[in-house]
């Protein structure tokens, strides 16, 4: 076993090794923020409440800051503040329900625009889409739902200009002739 020759020296090459991979909390957030913020979409549906959440994560991991020690583990530390924020949120959540004589319907949109009637005429024509051939069919999606020219839905099917027009013209005569889309217009 050797013995140290300067031990002032050895003693400052000791704190060097365990450097910490995060010097501060502010460079912690900064390099990991995007990772945090990810998670915290995971647990919320939407993206302002997720950022909500992380922010109040990150809070809590602040005020631990000096009483974590191993700083490389302050990912898992952070995720557990942003799952536990998010469950004490959820059990927070109230619901009111009021009794009442009438069922609170919304006001009919001016125009007609129902959205009921939106969804059934949706319905309807991908029923009549699906109705026609393949070929026809994939150039109306492409045509139409896709939104892509004629010239660049040719170039995905491999056919000229000329077909294209041709058959979405047929197509579309098909659908105006359907039964189910008749009754819409």
């Amino acid at each position: 076993m050797t013995t140290p020759v300067c031990t002032s020296a050895s003693a400052a090459v000791a704190p060097a090794r365990q450097t910490h991979a995060y010097p501060s909390f502010s460079s912690y957030v900064r390099a990991r923020q995007p990772v945090l913020l990810r998670t915290a979409r995971s647990l919320t549906a939407n993206p302002s409440d997720a950022e909500d959440l992380l922010q109040t994560a990150l809070a809590k991991t602040y005020v631990a800051w000096e009483r974590i020690e191993d700083h490389r583990a302050l990912d898992g530390y952070v995720r557990r503040a942003l799952l536990n924020t998010r469950t004490s949120q959820w059990r927070k959540r109230r619901v009111d329900e009021f009794v009442c004589d009438e069922l609170p319907e919304p006001e009919p949109l001016p125009g007609g625009d129902d959205p009921a009637e939106r969804q059934a005429l949706h319905d309807a024509m991908w029923r009549a889409i699906a109705k026609l051939p393949a070929r026809q069919r994939a150039m109306v999606v492409l045509r139409y739902y896709e939104d892509l020219s004629e010239a660049q839905t040719a170039d995905v099917l491999g056919v000229s200009v000329g077909t294209v027009k041709s058959a979405v013209s047929r197509a579309l005569g098909k659908l105006r002739e359907d039964p189910e889309l008749v009754l819409v217009r």
